[in-house]
């Protein structure tokens, strides 16, 4: 399907769960010039976990990746892109609490975008390049916020993730996946395991 967006539209793929609707979320795919897509097995197996728990699954294409029209905008852009499929969210599922995630860049994408918007009720974001991007703006945020990080991630370990963001707040979790690396090769159940448990029985669940 397409999201309709002021540059065009957005590939989007939206998974809504057989059971009852406890929630709806963005999940974003990592960076569009480093090969990054919705179809990014990370992103993908994240999006599977969440309608597992009755959670709408909503993974896009951002600008000028795939059938989405546009060109990379470098962030800004893409945070528009975020938008516009929380805007979707929002109309499609008005009694949904909706959340917003991303993998790698696009971690960085939908918890800036996530966090400044009132909509968004729980953050999330796995394999976070605190090696690329500065993630003070995090500080003292009191959404729910969950992070997750291979041990051994190129683009920043789970003991360096935890440094950076240890004194930004209460309300973040840090989550370490043992001797996973930044895509988690022979990790996703163990990634799709921290997501469940954080909104089934942690901090996540309590606004679903």
């Amino acid at each position: 399907m397409e999201i309709p967006v002021n540059h065009g539209h957005l590939e989007t793929i939206v998974r809504e769960p057989r059971g009852s609707i406890r929630g709806a979320a963005i999940v974003c795919h990592p960076h569009p010039l480093q090969g990054g897509t919705m179809h990014t097995k990370a992103v993908f197996r994240v999006a599977q976990a969440l309608t597992e728990m009755n959670i709408v699954a909503c993974r896009f294409n951002f600008r000028g990746v795939g059938r989405s029209t546009g060109s990379y905008d470098g962030g800004p852009g893409e945070q528009r892109d975020a938008v516009s499929t929380l805007d979707w969210l929002e109309e499609r599922y008005p009694q949904a609490p909706i959340m917003a995630g991303g993998f790698s860049f696009g971690s960085m994408i939908a918890l800036k975008t996530g966090l400044k918007d009132m909509r968004v009720k729980a953050l999330f974001g796995f394999g976070v390049p605190v090696h690329l991007y500065d993630y003070s703006f995090l500080a003292g945020t009191k959404k729910p916020t969950l992070l997750i990080q291979g041990s051994k991630d190129e683009f920043g370990t789970a003991e360096e993730l935890q440094e950076v963001v240890g004194s930004l707040g209460q309300r973040i979790t840090v989550v370490t996946v043992p001797g996973a690396d930044h895509y988690f090769n022979g990790a996703i159940d163990q990634l799709k395991q921290a997501v469940t448990d954080y909104f089934i029985k942690g901090p996540g669940g309590g606004v679903l």
